[in-house]
C-alpha cells in the first residue's frame, strides 16, 4: 500500500513540474531570454502557456475526481445521474 501511494505521488509530480516549466518559459520570454530548442520568443511563450494550462488542468481534474468520489463537492459540480430525463 505504501508503494502505491508513493507511485501515485510521483505520477502527480509530473504535471506540477510541467506547470513550473511553463511558468519558467513565460518568465524567460518576458525577460527576452531565448532557451534552446525554441527559435522564436513567441513560440517559447506559447509553449509555456500550453505547459502551464495542461499541468493545472490535470491537477484540477484529479482533485475534482477525488472530491467527487468522496462526495465533497458542491451540487453544481456533481455528475448528473444517468436515466433521469
Amino acid at each position: 500500500m505504501t508503494f502505491q501511494r508513493f507511485l501515485a505521488l510521483c505520477i502527480l509530480l509530473i504535471p506540477v513540474f510541467l506547470a513550473g516549466y511553463g511558468i519558467k518559459l513565460m518568465r524567460d520570454t518576458l525577460f527576452q531570454r531565448l532557451i534552446w530548442p525554441y527559435e522564436w520568443l513567441w513560440l517559447q511563450f506559447f509553449v509555456g502557456i500550453f505547459a502551464l494550462v495542461v499541468g493545472v488542468w490535470f491537477i484540477g481534474g484529479f482533485i475534482l475526481h477525488r472530491d467527487r468520489k468522496n462526495n465533497r463537492v458542491a451540487p453544481k459540480f456533481k455528475k448528473p445521474e444517468e436515466g433521469n430525463s
